[in-house]
This record gives structure tokens, sequence and C-alpha cells, in this order.
């Protein structure tokens, strides 16, 4: 399988595939395009790579709803009423912000200076309004991380202090809601929170969402050995929340998000992903997916994650079951990491497909 190693390490490095790849039993290998060898996800009705949506890790057609809304007539109040009928203490919320946050920061992108007047409406008309405090810190958050020059830049570090006390005002605003606690997570990793600073957040976070899985992986981040802790910690962590979390919960699925985080940005050997330690993270993930609700809004989540461990394991039909269930939603890690999401999940699902194939999958024999 040594082929397969050296067409990963290409694909990881180019994020170019296409349709580019040629089933054969035992293996597979780049071919000319149109050839009628190439596997083509679209035999499995997938959506192309130019219509995958990078806002979101699953559907969710009230926020999509309020979404196109606010572009449309550039006004808040289907954000707002949106915000204001989800519970404060889910996933959900959370997610929502996050995607409300994120699409004002690519309209300030995509129209410098005049982007996102829905937002600033929002604060202006309405700056008590727990849900646009919290929205206005995440727009903050995602600038800093996304578009202001690069982790250690003057602007960087400007605007996660700005963030930060954007934080703390929308948390004075909803006592209970722990999302502007969970927002300020990222902050602590960019501004290098020292350990007892980072633990009092963290304690306002499970004070109000203990069970929080999005708050957990937000956490990783700042424990994990690139970042402010180490691999040990970060397991340590992970590994004692899946231990205490209740049936049903994807807690159980927290240590395949340690792994990834601390998993080299470059893995040359292929036995890595035989290993022991990636095999029993794997096995708990796929517990946690089986055993959750399924409307669970951080099944998605886990399920994309679980998509680049089984492409990388060799287990295909695995990794064709996570594709049929998140295909045309990318909003998610490890796709999200990439500066083009949508070209790096459509690497995987291509591998998967061919994968399949050469081991006797076709459209037939996937489930629906």
């Amino acid at each position: 399988m040594e082929i397969l190693w050296f067409v990963f390490a290409v694909l990881m490095i180019v994020f170019v595939l296409g349709p580019y790849i040629r089933r054969r039993r035992g293996g597979v290998r780049l071919v000319a395009p149109g050839s009628p060898d190439a596997a083509d996800p679209a035999n499995y009705g997938f959506d192309r790579q130019e219509d995958l949506d990078i806002r979101v890790p699953g559907p969710d057609r009230d926020l999509m709803d309020a979404l196109d809304n606010v572009r449309r007539t550039g006004q808040w109040q289907a954000a707002s009423q949106l915000l204001a009928g989800t519970p404060q203490e889910g996933e959900l919320r959370w997610q929502r912000v996050q995607a409300f946050g994120g699409a004002a920061a690519l309209e300030l992108v995509q129209q410098p200076g005049v982007g996102a007047q829905w937002l600033k409406a929002w604060r202006l008309e309405a700056d008590e309004d727990a849900g646009g405090a919290q929205v206005h810190a995440e727009l903050l958050v995602q600038q800093a991380w996304r578009h202001s020059g690069g982790v250690g830049s003057e602007d960087h570090r400007i605007i996660l202090e700005e963030a930060r006390e954007a934080c703390r005002r929308a948390a004075l605003l909803a006592p209970g809601d722990p999302v502007p606690y969970i927002t300020e997570l990222a902050v602590a990793r960019g501004l290098a929170y020292p350990e007892a600073e980072f633990d009092a957040l963290w304690a306002n976070v499970i004070d109000r969402a203990p069970a929080h899985m999005g708050a957990h992986v937000a956490a990783l981040h700042y424990l994990c050995g690139k970042w402010h802790g180490s691999r040990e910690k970060a397991d340590a962590f992970a590994h004692a929340a899946a231990a205490r979390a209740p049936h049903g919960s994807l807690l159980a699925a927290l240590p395949l998000f340690s792994l990834y985080e601390n998993v080299p940005d470059v893995v040359l050997v292929s036995s890595f992903y035989r290993s022991a330690t990636v095999t029993r993270a794997v096995e708990g993930a796929l517990y946690a997916v089986h055993t959750a609700r399924q409307d669970d809004p951080m099944l998605a989540h886990v399920r994309h994650l679980l998509l680049m461990f089984l492409v990388n394991m060799e287990r295909w039909a695995e990794a064709m079951e996570q594709v049929r269930h998140v295909d045309g939603y990318v909003g998610a890690l490890p796709w999200s990491a990439s500066e083009d999401p949508a070209a790096q999940y459509a690497v995987y699902r291509a591998l998967a497909v061919a994968g399949y194939e050469a081991n006797g999958g076709s459209p037939a024999t996937l489930p629906s």
C-alpha cells in the first residue's frame, strides 16, 4: 500500500484531486482526467465541491433561513429572534452564534468598511440584546484568527483584546449563558492566558454547561501541545471527560479530538493510523456516534473528524458512512482549519469513494 501513502502526501500538499482516481482492488492511484476508471463522488449523489456549505457542519434550516433573511434584507431582527428562541445551555446556540459571527466576518472581508451593516445596526439599536452581543464577540474572534495578519501580529493581539472585552460585556447581559465564556476560550488561546486564568474561565463554562461538547473541544485547543499545554494534559482532559460522560453523550469522542490536536502536521509513517492509540480513539468516537441522539448538533462534528481518520486507516466502508451523513456541509474540523475547507473535504471524500470501490463497493451497496 505504499503507493496509497504517496498519493495521500501529494494530495495533502496541493489540495487537488478532482475525479482523477482509479479503482483497483487493493490500492488507488491517480489517472488522467476523464478516464472511465475514475471514481466519481457524483455517482453517489454527493454535492459538487463548489456547492459545499462552509458555514456550518450540518443542516440547520432555521439558521439558513435567518442567515438568508439577514443577507437579503440587511436587517438583524431574524437573527435576534432565532437566538432568543434557542436554549442557552445547549450546543445549538453556540453553533448559531458562530455562524452569524462567521457570516459577518465574511461580509467584512468581501466588502471592507460596508459589510455586516445588519450587525452594526443590531448593536446600535438593541445594545442590551444578549444575542447581538454574543455575535459581535464571535465576529471579533473570527476576525482575529482568520483575517488579522496571523498569530503574533499586532492586529491579532489588538482584535483579541477587544474580543475579550466583548465577551465579558456579553456575559453580563445573560449571566447563565455559557456562550460568551466558550467564545472567550479562543481568546485565551490567542492571548496566552496563564493557566490559573484559563482554569477560572473554564470553571465559568462548566458551571453553566458541564457536558457541553463544543466547549470541551474549544478547551482542547488551549490545552494541546502546540499551544499552551501538552499532549499529556490534553489527553488527560479528554479521557476524564469521556469517562464521566453519560450514556449517549458525544463526550465519549473527545479523545479523538485530542489526538487530532496533537497529530503532527505531516504524518509520514503509515503505521501511525494503525496504532492502538488511534484505533481506541476512533472506536470511542464510533461508539459515541452510534449511541448519541441523531439530532445532537455536535454529531456532524464528530462524523467529520471520523472521516479523516477512517480514510487514513483505510476503513473505507465506515468512511463512506460518514460521508453519507455529512455531505453538503464542511464547516467543521478538520476542514475548517484549511484555507479551502471545501477542497480539503473533497480530497478525503474522493479517497473514500476510491477506496470503497477498490474493495468492491458501489453506489448500489451504500445504504441510503
